[in-house]
């Protein structure tokens, strides 16, 4: 993959911090929403796999590179106005894509007035995260979250950046046997999922992870619609994916086999091909 290009601009009252892959003058733009608790890295294997097109990915407030919001609470309406923001300022027009709670923002930016000519949802949440297949893991993940803002701010930073529960829940997502795949999942997660600036943004942003779901704006959401979604998903089975996708007035499906809600680190060439067929299609 071609280095990537960083830049900076402000919006919603913070310096966002993003990143320019691909030719400048490529003829489709892509700005892509990563999930929570990540950053930007998160889904470069799959631009890794899309090197015609031009690809912008900024760090959501209060994670990675960009500051928390001064102006807005870091919930859902926050941070869809964030997005909604960042691309009329950056990329006016382009395609919008989402991946986990990033699809949950740009389906509520979209639903809400955004204009892109074709979204992309990559492990879509599809359905409430605490009626999912691991809906007690769902609720113990709140227990965490709740402990972390409660306990004293040293000791619940702590327990919120410690990398023995940033593997529990690393290995509970990985479904890849092979040995160096798991090593590379666990070795991203080790390094980028607890960049968050500081607990309270990360409680919010949990919150809101759980409490909405793309079921909420799909019937709004008029345009073209990929939908990469995986049938070991513990996230939103399968089957109520398929269910989602015929809420949506233009959607298609596409199913990958044996990987659960880290697509873009297991399957990420099988990604950026649907991705591709989608918007050549």
């Amino acid at each position: 993959m071609a280095a990537a290009r960083r830049r900076e601009i402000d919006v919603c009252g913070t310096r966002a911090a993003y990143w320019e892959y691909g030719p400048a003058d490529a003829t489709e733009t892509i700005v892509a929403v990563h999930g929570f608790r990540g950053d930007h890295h998160g889904l470069e294997p799959v631009v890794a796999h899309l090197p015609e097109a031009r690809v912008l990915m900024p760090d959501l407030p209060g994670f990675g590179a960009t500051p928390p919001m001064e102006r807005h609470a870091h919930d859902l309406d926050g941070y869809a106005r964030f997005v909604t923001e960042f691309i009329r300022s950056v990329a006016p027009g382009a395609t919008v894509l989402g991946h986990s709670f990033g699809s949950i923002i740009v389906s509520a930016a979209v639903a809400g007035g955004l204009s892109t000519p074709q979204l992309i949802l990559v492990n879509p949440i599809g359905a409430p995260a605490l009626e999912g297949p691991r809906g007690v893991f769902t609720r113990l993940a709140v227990l965490y979250y709740w402990l972390g803002a409660r306990l004293p701010r040293r000791i619940g930073t702590w327990l919120l950046r410690t990398r023995i529960v940033v593997r529990v829940m690393s290995l509970a997502m990985v479904k890849s046997r092979d040995k160096r795949m798991r090593a590379f999942v666990h070795d991203q997660h080790d390094r980028y999922f607890s960049g968050f600036s500081d607990r309270d943004v990360l409680r919010e942003a949990f919150v809101a992870s759980v409490s909405h779901d793309v079921t909420e704006y799909a019937s709004r959401i008029d345009v073209p619609t990929l939908m990469i979604a995986a049938d070991r998903d513990d996230i939103t089975h399968i089957e109520a994916e398929r269910v989602l996708r015929d809420e949506f007035p233009r959607a298609t499906l596409v199913e990958l086999s044996g990987v659960g809600h880290l697509i873009h680190y297991e399957k990420p060439s099988e990604a950026a091909d649907a991705i591709r067929s989608f918007l050549t299609g």
